[in-house]
């Protein structure tokens, strides 16, 4: 029996390596045992344990990723009041829209290192908005943070006044023309320190999710060497649609930020009419 069962995990495995029109595996060959139990599960394959699969990866050499270290990106305003940290650490949230958090790293490429900039909702881990950039200016992250309101708006779930908005204390998040922007939004400005990944350790995880399963050489994202600014804006879009709309999260309870959203809406808060962040709208 336990041939048999084996025979039809590796099966299943393998149609995660095949490839694409663009010669990409699927995404999910990134997976661990413990989410590639899940997602066998949520497949057709609800009786496996999670040994059996840590046998067959380990027969089919597939293993899950190690995450690194995020490279400090960001630089300390030099002066001025700026906004206290309203969350303390606590990255959670009772509802969509009830907070977000922020920040950027950068990916080298063969022009030069472009930066990327998320916006990330903290009830269900959803990036709503993202940019690339070939500088780190406040424009920069002002216009992720647009590109976030404009694609709640746009699936009918708009950000309500009074939401948090929590960046580390970097030079482009404490600028005088971004704090007048979230205030004008009707926003709540949330400041952390800078370079302490626990003051942002949400965002900062989403760093280290988007740099390994999405950078890395030998990612299914990528088809070639990053070339250009256009490279990684295509690059980002595949992988933040696959975050949103398929990636297992072990925080949600092994679904996607799009299933946990759907959920909320669909007990007493209303019906769902888009996905988590309208990614493939957008």
């Amino acid at each position: 029996r336990r041939t048999i069962s084996d025979a039809a995990v590796i099966g299943k495995l393998h149609t995660l390596r095949e490839r694409d029109a663009k010669g990409r595996q699927k995404p999910e060959v990134l997976y661990g045992r413990r989410k590639m139990t899940a997602w066998l599960a949520r497949n057709g394959f609800n009786g496996v344990s999670k040994h059996t699969v840590d046998r067959v990866m380990r027969i089919e050499g597939m293993n899950g990723l190690v995450r690194g270290r995020k490279t400090r990106t960001t630089i300390p305003g030099k002066n001025g009041k700026r906004a206290g940290d309203l969350l303390n650490r606590e990255f959670s949230a009772p509802h969509p829209n009830h907070s977000w958090v922020t920040d950027f790293t950068y990916v080298p490429t063969w022009s030069g290192f472009v930066y990327v900039a998320f916006a990330i909702d903290l009830y269900s881990r959803a990036i709503v908005g993202w940019q690339c950039s070939t500088i780190k200016d406040t424009p920069f992250v002002e216009q992720c943070l647009r590109m976030a309101l404009w694609r709640r708006d746009h699936t009918g779930r708009p950000v309500r006044p009074g939401m948090i908005h929590h960046s580390d204390a970097g030079s482009q998040y404490t600028s005088i023309r971004f704090t007048e922007t979230v205030a004008l939004e009707g926003l709540v400005a949330s400041i952390g320190s800078v370079g302490d990944a626990y003051d942002n350790a949400a965002a900062e995880t989403v760093m280290g999710l988007f740099k390994n399963e999405a950078i890395r050489n030998g990612s299914p994202f990528r088809t070639g060497p990053l070339k250009t600014l256009t490279n990684v804006e295509e690059t980002v879009f595949d992988w933040v649609t696959w975050y949103n709309t398929d990636r297992l999260h072990s925080y949600l309870g092994n679904i996607s930020p799009e299933e946990y959203e759907r959920n909320y809406y669909a007990q007493d808060h209303g019906t769902s009419t888009g996905d988590a962040a309208n990614t493939k709208a957008a």
